[in-house]
């Protein structure tokens, strides 16, 4: 046994990219609930009489939902094409990879 080559483990390199892009995503998801929860529960928490209205919809709801969707949309959109990384899936990546090392 001890002529046998001992394999050692490697983690993958992929792991670590998918790791903080998926921080990223949480980072979105938690930025957009305290957008809307801010809009939503900060100006929705007066009487009704005293909304004002912006396109015919509460001050709020438009912050919230309207501004709050086209904002979540360009952030996502920017970190998509500019933050995220394209990663190959194959399994054979981490081979190649390695055979292509000095």
């Amino acid at each position: 046994m001890s002529s046998e080559k001992q394999e050692t483990y490697k983690p993958d390199p992929r792991f670590k990219i998918a790791h903080r892009e998926a921080f990223i995503g949480i980072g979105l998801a938690i930025f957009n609930f305290i957008w809307w929860y801010g809009f939503a529960y900060g100006l929705g928490s007066r009487p009704p009489e005293e909304y004002t209205y912006i396109l015919g919809l509460p001050d709020w709801f438009f912050y919230s939902c309207v501004v709050g969707f086209i904002l979540m949309s360009l952030l996502v959109i920017v970190i998509t094409n500019f933050v995220l990384k394209e990663v190959p899936l194959d399994a054979e990546y981490t081979e190649m990879e390695e055979s292509q090392k000095p």
